[in-house]
This record gives C-alpha cells, sequence and structure tokens, in this order.
C-alpha cells in the first residue's frame, strides 16, 4: 500500500498525494511553507512531508492520514484518529502607509498561530470544540455523551473546513460571513465556526473556490443515498452560486437546479476559482445510470464548456460530454476544468491550451488558446483515449494531475514551473507526463546521498567542478533509465493490447512469466481463446481485419495471413509455434 495512491490533491502550483499507508507526499512550489517540507525551496519530484509536534498531548504516535486538501497556498491531512493536520500560509503582509510600512492581514486557514508554518502541526482548536448543541456537561441534547471527531477535509483559495462524524460543518480562514447588520463580508478567523445553518441535517461533501461555497447536504436528518440538497453562499459576483443571479449570500442558500424535489442526484461538486461544477445521475434508475456535469459562473475563459465564453447563474449542462460516459471523477482549476469518467477516459476544457489542455485542438473567437468545448485527452499508456484503471483527477491554478491504474500511476500536464508536474524538470507539458512515482527508494536516495558527501570532500581538494559533472551526470543516467523504462512499459503494454486485448497489469501478471521467467505467448493466447466468447471472439476477428486493412504491401499481407493461419493450426494442433 506504500505505492498506492488513494487520494491526490491540488494547489496553486503544488499537489498532495495520499498513499494508502498514511503517507502524504508533496511536490511543487515551496512557498510559504505549503509543501510541510520544513522549507521553502520548491521540489520537482514527490517527497514526504515532514511532520510537527502534536498539540493536543497524544505524545509521539506517527499519524495515519486518510484524508488530505490543498488551499491556494495551505495544506490540511486528516489523521485516522481525527485531528487534523495543517501547513503553509497563513498570513499576508500588506503595505499600510505612504511610507511602506508592512503590517499584516491574518487569514487564519491553517487554524493556530499567526505566522506561515514551514511544518504540518495539529489544529488544537478542533480538538477542544464540543457539537453545537452539546450541554455543559459535555452531554447531547438528544442524549448520550458527544465525542467530536473530524471525518473530511476540504480547503480552497484561503478558507478550510471539516465535516465531523456529526454531519456538522465548520470552517475557519477568510471565510463567507454576516456582519452584525446582515451584509456579506468575507472575514478572517482563526477559531472554527460551526455552520449554524445545517444544523438537522448530514453535511456530506463541501467545497470551495476563492470567495464562495458550496455543499451538499442531506434533505432529511440523516443521509440517505439520493437525497442531497445542493446550497451555496458567499462572493456572486460571477454566477457561481448557481441561484440565478449575481447577489452576494452571508448565509446557505438552495441552488433551486438541485433541489429536494430535482429529477437530479448529487454525487459530486468541485469549485474553481469563480466558478461551479456538479455531477449529477438521474433519480429514476434504468438499465444505464445517466450522469451529467452542469457548471456555472464565471465564464470568460471557456471554464464552463458551453461553447461560449458568457458567464451563467444558473447551472447548465455541459453537453459536449459523451451521454454514455459515466463520469466518477471532477475538479475545477482556477480557470479550468476536468473529469474522468469509468472507462478511462479524461476531459478538459477552459483556459489556454498550456494550462492543461490539448495544444492542437482548434480555437475560434477572441479567445484564441481557450478550449470552450471538453476536449479528450490522449493517454500515454495506452495509445488511446483510455486511461487504465481511473481513480482521481486534480486541478491547481495551471496544472492537471490523474492517478490512474488503480492507484500506482500519476500523470500531470500543463505549466511546468517550480516543478510542479512531479517529473523532475519545469518545463510544460501539452500531454500527460508521468509523476515520478513511486518515489525514490532508499538505495536511490543513499546514493545521491553518497555522491553528495563526495561532493563536498572534493570541495575541500578543489575538485568541486569535476564532481558537479560527475553528480549531473549521473543524474542525468537515472533519469534516462527512468524514460527508457516508461517508453518500454508503453511498448509492452502496446503489444499486450495487440494481442490480448486488455492492458499489461504489472501486479496480475500472466502465470506462465510469473513460473518460469518466460512469457509463454502461445499458452497465453490459447487460454485468452478458450476462455473467449462469441463477443470477444468477433472483435479479435475485426482487430484482425483492421491490421491487415493497415498493411499496404500485399505480398507482406499474404505472409501475416500465413503467419496468422499457421498459429491457428498450432493452436487447434497444440503444437508449438511460438
Amino acid at each position: 500500500m506504500s505505492a498506492k495512491i488513494v487520494s491526490v490533491a491540488a494547489g496553486e502550483a503544488h499537489t498532495l498525494a495520499l498513499t494508502g499507508d498514511g503517507r502524504v507526499f508533496s511536490w511543487g512550489r515551496g512557498t510559504f511553507g505549503r509543501l510541510g517540507t520544513e522549507k521553502e525551496e520548491d521540489e520537482l519530484l514527490p517527497v514526504p512531508i515532514a511532520l510537527g509536534e502534536r498539540k493536543n498531548g497524544q505524545g509521539g504516535r506517527p499519524p495515519k492520514f486518510v484524508g488530505i486538501a490543498a488551499g491556494a497556498y495551505h495544506s490540511l491531512a486528516l489523521d485516522d484518529d481525527g485531528s487534523v493536520w495543517s501547513w503553509g500560509y497563513n498570513i499576508q503582509f500588506v503595505s499600510n502607509s505612504i511610507l511602506f510600512c508592512l503590517d499584516y492581514f491574518m487569514d487564519g486557514q491553517l487554524g493556530y498561530g499567526e505566522e506561515n508554518s514551514l511544518i504540518p502541526s495539529t489544529v488544537e482548536q478542533l480538538q477542544e470544540l464540543g457539537y453545537p448543541d452539546s450541554l455543559a456537561d459535555g452531554s447531547s441534547i438528544y442524549g448520550g455523551q458527544v465525542v467530536l471527531k473530524i471525518c473530511a477535509v476540504k480547503a480552497g483559495g484561503m478558507m478550510s473546513f471539516a465535516i465531523d462524524n456529526l454531519g456538522a460543518l465548520w470552517m475557519w480562514g477568510n471565510c463567507p460571513q454576516q456582519t452584525d447588520t446582515g451584509e456579506f463580508c468575507l472575514s478572517g478567523s482563526l477559531v472554527p465556526l460551526p455552520v449554524w445553518d445545517f444544523h438537522g441535517h448530514t453535511v456530506v461533501k463541501v467545497a470551495c473556490g476563492n470567495e464562495h461555497v458550496v455543499a451538499a447536504v442531506s434533505a432529511g436528518e440523516t443521509y440517505i443515498a439520493g437525497n442531497l440538497v445542493c446550497y451555496a453562499w458567499g462572493n456572486n459576483s460571477h454566477g457561481q452560486l448557481g441561484l440565478g443571479d449575481k447577489e452576494n449570500r452571508s448565509r446557505p442558500a438552495v441552488i433551486p437546479v438541485f433541489n429536494e424535489d430535482s429529477s437530479w442526484v448529487v454525487y459530486e461538486i468541485a469549485c474553481g476559482a469563480f466558478h461551479t461544477a456538479v455531477l449529477t445521475h438521474k433519480k429514476t434508475y434504468e438499465k444505464n445510470i445517466e450522469s451529467k456535469c452542469w457548471t456555472f459562473g464565471l465564464g470568460e475563459n471557456g471554464q464552463l464548456g458551453h461553447g461560449t465564453t458568457i458567464s451563467s447563474c444558473k447551472p447548465e449542462p455541459v453537453n459536449g460530454l459523451p451521454h454514455d460516459a459515466f463520469l466518477v471523477s471532477l475538479d475545477c482549476g482556477l480557470f479550468h476544468t476536468a473529469v474522468v469518467s469509468s472507462s478511462g477516459e479524461v476531459w478538459c476544457w477552459g483556459m489556454e491550451k498550456g494550462l492543461g489542455l490539448c495544444p492542437d485542438a482548434s480555437y475560434t473567437g477572441t479567445d484564441v488558446g481557450d478550449a470552450l468545448y471538453p476536449l479528450r485527452m490522449q493517454s500515454p499508456e495506452t495509445n488511446g483515449p483510455n486511461f487504465t484503471g481511473p481513480v482521481q483527477v486534480a486541478c491547481g491554478a495551471a496544472h492537471t494531475v490523474l492517478v490512474s491504474g488503480e492507484g500506482y500511476r500519476v500523470w500531470a500536464w500543463g505549466r511546468g514551473r517550480c516543478g510542479v508536474l512531479g517529473s523532475g524538470h519545469t518545463t510544460d507539458s501539452y500531454v500527460p507526463c508521468a509523476v515520478m512515482w513511486p518515489p525514490l527508494d532508499e538505495d536511490s536516495k543513499e546514493m545521491q546521498g553518497n555522491l553528495n558527501r563526495d561532493v563536498k570532500v572534493r570541495e575541500k581538494d578543489g575538485n568541486i567542478a569535476e564532481m558537479e559533472q560527475k553528480l549531473s551526470a549521473a543524474m542525468e543516467e537515472i533519469e534516462f533509465l527512468r524514460t527508457k523504462l516508461t517508453r518500454m512499459e508503453r511498448y509492452a503494454n502496446v503489444l499486450h493490447i495487440s494481442i490480448f486485448r486488455k492492458t499489461l497489469d504489472e501486479r496480475t501478471l500472466p502465470k506462465s512469466l510469473q513460473d518460469s521467467g518466460v512469457f509463454d505467448m502461445r499458452k497465453e493466447l490459447e487460454n485468452v481463446m478458450d476462455s473467449a466468447d462469441n463477443e470477444e471472439l468477433v472483435r479479435m476477428e475485426m482487430f484482425h481485419r483492421s491490421m491487415l486493412s493497415s498493411v499496404k504491401d500485399k505480398q507482406m499481407k499474404r505472409k501475416i495471413q500465413e503467419m496468422v493461419k499457421e498459429c491457428f493450426l498450432s493452436l487447434s494442433s497444440g503444437r508449438q509455434a511460438w
């Protein structure tokens, strides 16, 4: 489980990854300490976060994280004991006079202290909170003791959110609030505040942009599949609340399209800087469940996917997506949006091809470079439109990250500044490039450490340039081998798909290769044909005909036909022909 990614989150220019064994890795821009590595240096490759001290007196038990979230410049992680850890940006320095004297404004999204933090530490205030309706003795008005435990975290912009085990929503940082006169404002809060409007209901999901929040809340007291209602509040200058107008809201209001009487069931929500996206499926279950992506808010960069740059105050469906695709993952970047289907297809749309979109798309209109309709990404894994075993997509300000291979592969594309793509480089990538995952093992780290120590020794002898040259050559060799391995994996995968009509999974290698180290292609192909139904045999025949049609040389085509015929004869007679 140490190599399996179960969750990924993206901030303005950094990425977090959570592994199955409860560790958190980060890479990208390091300013404000958002990577949690005890420093502000950029990381071009995934590195484990450092761990600060617990502030709740639980001693030195190492945390086992079960959730992560990334704001613009800060990060959150949830321990399995319910404690929340945070690090990164917490204050903003501003000039308050003509003499440019610096003062600071505290957003408070870390939930502790009055400074930025380079290392993760626990949010102590959450450990001391009681349920909003707790009595003085700690018991609930419904009877029994109340034990508050956070079970989900979310971050966005300069805000942080947590959902506890009783379904209550807590927020801190620069959050939408109501003044004494009932007007909307954004106010920094270091202390987690409950959202009282949801008392008597269960908050299931929450998402937040720069200055607005969207929550999926149960229609009744408890959550039952299919009874979620969507609420929104905060800044509504572009219609990102989906309420049909551009008036700000200091308190949650129901989005009419996703109310209790809606024919659509909400199951995923995401917020960009000033736009919102929602995934739904029909309430009436038929043979095939129909899913639909809705977007609303700012549209000037095409981030709504409606084919225009017009903003929308009401949720509208993204009609450029296939009707038969069931969408399983969704996220919004600063000005772009991405979705993933259960079959592994990935679509992106929004601001400029360099911000996570395909470079070969045709763009029209005044905003040349923006994608106004969904564009399907090409998978390097299969040389086709499908990524294998899709898990989750996450969008930053200018990059997109995709976890595939059931959690064992990571891809990234977009702007490469500060190493945000996790490939070891800072160059942009217009197509998915492999994130160096899993991270360097201990042997690689030891080798790199030895090289660094040798450099220091040589520095004393005056041979700095020579050692730097050797270090650079060694790292280039490592990078070359990694690139070569990636190409060989792609080559083997394409061959496997061509023969067996399915991807090669290194975790479930064919038995003949596991037992002997030799891949018995004849036996494996024979097993495939024995177990194939009529439909699969037809697909194999169609693939064979398609392959032949691509061969222009008649003599070569006859040779291929003879080889295939001989192969099938050998399979039927049991002779070894491969």
